[in-house]
């Protein structure tokens, strides 16, 4: 575990450790499999950022699940330009199925509310969103988040499949921009 990173241009400093991101996720697998008990539900990673959430999550989930994953654009370097832009739709049918969305980290939550609002409009019989992180004081829009791994600040973090630029996704810790 390192205490700073260095990503590109950015310095970063250790913000939440492995143990504690892993500890959360298996509370939220408790949480989701008794509240899926007896559904199939159709699972959907949003890339790039959650597929190690999605990972680790759906391990202590079930050994048999489907996911799938999906693709939305809505940040440039480390701020969001507020257009969304699908990059890889859904490639399943949820058709009257619970759909559980798998998000990295919902800031403005503007991009799940269009995505949950768009799943909806075309069939599935249920959406729910489980986020690894959530900055609850950056909401900008009624967005019911139904399963939270961990709240932060409003801080850029990067590591666990968050990333600067494309860049610092695969450490296991989480890191935080440092004021520099």
């Amino acid at each position: 575990m390192n205490k700073t990173i260095k990503v590109k241009d950015k310095e970063f400093s250790l913000y939440i450790s492995e143990q504690e991101i892993t500890g959360a996720i298996s509370r939220m697998a408790s949480e989701i499999k008794r509240d899926i008990e007896g559904q199939n539900p159709l699972f959907v990673g949003i890339l790039t950022g959650a597929y190690m959430f999605a990972a680790e999550l759906l391990c202590r989930i079930s050994p048999v699940c489907e996911l799938k994953f999906a693709a939305y654009r809505s940040y440039t370097g480390i701020k969001s330009d507020g257009i969304i832009q699908e990059i890889l739709p859904i490639r399943a049918n949820f058709q009257n199925r619970l759909v559980i969305l798998l998000e990295d980290v919902v800031d403005t939550g503007q991009t799940m509310y269009h995505v949950i609002n768009k799943l909806k409009a075309a069939g599935a019989q249920d959406v729910r969103l489980a986020t690894m992180l959530f900055k609850p004081r950056s909401l900008k829009c009624d967005l019911k988040v139904d399963y939270v791994g961990l709240e932060i600040d409003d801080e850029f973090v990067v590591g666990f499949g968050l990333d600067y630029d494309g860049l610092g996704r695969t450490t296991r810790d989480i890191y935080k921009l440092s004021n520099n």
